[in-house]
């Protein structure tokens, strides 16, 4: 809201105050009440704010004035306190017309809404959060009122509070199935971000790219999992492949990685895949680095076929074992090699025995659902990822991918 347009929506909350008919028969005001308070309407309507204050106080300073009298006049204080910007005495003002009886109910709420915006615009934030709040237990939530407390947080720094205030209200609206502002979601991953807290801004850029989906957000949510302290360097193949994906890798040393943790992770078919792909994009098998890269997809290749011929032997050797690690990987292998039925099943079977972290074998079972055609299936597997260990993250970000590719 402008500074102009909050200055009209507060006079005419006052002037609705004051247009107010007497309660009572006495409900009047006396000769120099009322001739004082005429002169401070004149010199508001003249924008001297200074001349219309005194004109103010000479009114209160009238002696045996009745109830009605006080309360006009703290009206009058209100609007041109609110007109003149003097947020103190408007805020003073506007606290004893609500605590009144004579205010109306939803006259109340309007000048608990004056206040609080009031205070906004003065940048007086911590005063604006008061007063947000105190108009949020008494009327309740309103748009406009939950967007200024969060920016009110926000604007002084109270990153915790604006966080918590944004998830909420984030969570609501989705909830009703609303989208959230962009700014609200951009404003939650400033905050998080503010806070390092990595799984947070990591969420809001989830959000935006999913509600708003631009490069840009892309390119965020990417960035912030690279730096993600809390990614393990045992996840960093599936940074990779989520980069991969959305088409954020494209440097040949990237794809030698690539290959390279594959391998040591005993999948020589995946590895083999990855390298194919930075061949197909023209990114290997270019300059002056060309030989090692063919050197090394023909170890690759090699890796296959003696993979491919001891994968039974992998397989007899992994259902002996008493937790499913050696499984999961042998069935995801059989996935890689075509077999995707019973390297599914093998995957299924190796987390029933148990696995060291449940989340990541999911989200590499959901992994190899994809691999097999099975997006669908791919889709709701990686919904079931959780923890702050990294694998929800990048779990998330192949929901969102694949989703925006139906």
């Amino acid at each position: 809201m402008s500074s102009r347009l909050l200055r009209v929506a507060l006079f005419a909350s006052a002037a609705f105050a004051l247009s107010y008919p007497a309660a009572h028969a006495e409900d009047v005001l006396g000769a120099d009440v009322g001739k004082a308070l005429q002169q401070a309407q004149s010199a508001l309507s003249a924008h001297d704010y200074t001349k219309a204050m005194a004109a103010v106080n000479a009114a209160d300073a009238v002696k045996g004035k009745s109830d009605y009298e006080s309360y006009t006049i703290t009206q009058m204080r209100a609007a041109v306190a609110t007109q003149g910007g003097n947020l103190d005495v408007a805020t003073q003002a506007y606290d004893k017309l609500i605590a009144s009886p004579r205010t109306p109910k939803d006259t109340k709420h309007q000048m608990l809404m004056s206040e609080a915006t009031m205070a906004y615009t003065a940048k007086d934030y911590p005063r604006a959060v008061k007063a947000i709040e105190r108009y949020q237990k008494e009327v309740g939530s309103n748009p406009t009122m939950d967007t200024l407390l969060a920016q009110s947080y926000y604007l002084q720094k109270d990153y915790p509070n604006s966080v918590r205030v944004l998830k909420q209200q984030i969570d609501q609206e989705i909830k009703a199935k609303k989208t959230p502002a962009e700014s609200q979601l951009q404003m939650l991953g400033a905050s998080a971000t503010a806070m390092k807290d990595s799984a947070t801004t990591t969420h809001a850029y989830v959000l935006l790219a999913t509600y708003y989906p631009k490069q840009e957000y892309w390119a965020l949510l990417l960035h912030e999992l690279i730096v993600n302290p809390k990614i393990p360097t045992s996840l960093q193949l599936d940074v990779y492949r989520i980069r991969l994906a959305a088409g954020n890798v494209s440097q040949a040393r990237d794809f030698m990685e690539m290959t390279e943790i594959a391998m040591q992770s005993g999948m020589p078919q995946l590895a083999l895949d990855l390298m194919n792909q930075g061949y197909q994009a023209n990114v290997l098998g270019q300059g002056a680095e060309a030989p090692r890269q063919a050197r090394l997809k023909a170890m690759v290749e090699k890796s296959v076929a003696d993979k491919k011929a001891s994968i039974a032997t992998d397989e007899a050797a992994a259902l002996k074992q008493k937790t499913g690690d050696d499984l999961l990987t042998v069935g995801y292998n059989y996935v890689t090699f075509g077999q995707a039925d019973k390297g599914l099943d093998l995957m299924q079977q190796a987390m029933t025995k148990g696995v060291t972290d449940m989340n990541v074998a999911r989200l590499h079972y959901g992994l190899a659902q994809l691999a097999a055609g099975k997006k669908a299936d791919a889709i709701a597997t990686f919904k079931t990822v959780e923890g702050g260990g990294g694998a929800q993250d990048i779990a998330q970000l192949w929901v969102l991918k694949l989703s925006a590719a139906k």
